[in-house]
């Protein structure tokens, strides 16, 4: 069955929506994302999570953005940083119509860190009009869900590209992933993890990648995923 509103005619759309008042809305970003991994993997891992949730449950899948908020890749060129101000208008607008269409039920699949403190506001603007909504953001969410999966830990295994992301794409996407660029980016010490600091993140690595992709798996990549989807159909299944 298809889920994704795009590829529907108008008519099934509004009907599906009557029986199933429940939207997916996925977004990521086109960033640096390591030497060996796509530009748009957090988009790309957002809307496979949708598709399979979708499946899952006969939501469908909004339309979306292919950039985001991401302002701390911006000292590589290759980044495309999207002002903050174009996603906040876009999911305004989007939530709006949706809402006019007859939703009821959101569920954000976030795969990118920067987008999610825009996306909780938008939910929150909302929540008077009668909606229910919840957010993944997925990078995070995978980290509270690992037991027992990666050998390593902390951000060499949960940092920019390294063991989670690579595995991950090596499980939804094994085509993009370049096997030749695997690498192995040690993550610098933090004397202050409870302070936020700001710097850019050339100063943290040189090919975007921080953290240890040379120990993905695509076996890693399936239990990491189907844990944490098993984990948003319960949620979803209890508050919808």
């Amino acid at each position: 069955m298809e889920n994704y509103i795009r590829k529907l005619p108008g008519k099934q759309y509004l009907a599906r929506l009557e029986k199933n008042p429940t939207v997916i809305i996925p977004t990521g970003a086109c960033e640096v994302y390591g030497p060996q991994l796509p530009m748009g993997t957090d988009l790309l891992v957002a809307q496979k999570i949708a598709e399979i949730v979708a499946e899952r449950t006969g939501a469908m899948i909004a339309p979306t953005v292919e950039a985001g908020e991401s302002s701390a890749l911006a000292a590589f060129p290759c980044t495309f940083v999207m002002p903050r101000k174009i996603l906040e208008d876009y999911l305004e607008w989007l939530v709006e119509k949706l809402i006019r269409d007859g939703v009821k039920n959101f569920i954000f699949i976030t795969g990118h860190a920067g987008n999610v403190d825009t996306v909780s506001y938008t939910i929150k603007k909302h929540l008077d009009e009668g909606i229910k909504a919840f957010q993944i953001d997925w990078w995070r969410f995978t980290q509270s869900h690992c037991e027992g999966i990666f050998d390593n830990q902390g951000a060499m295994a949960h940092g920019h590209a390294s063991e989670c992301g690579t595995s991950v794409m090596m499980y939804l996407y094994p085509e993009l992933v370049d096997h030749s660029e695997i690498t192995c980016t040690q993550a610098k010490p933090n004397k202050y993890p409870d302070i936020l600091t700001y710097s850019k993140f050339t100063e943290k690595t040189d090919n975007g990648s921080i953290g240890d992709s040379t120990t993905a798996t695509s076996e890693k990549g399936k239990e990491i995923v189907d844990r944490c989807v098993n984990r948003i159909l319960e949620y979803a299944a209890e508050k919808f």
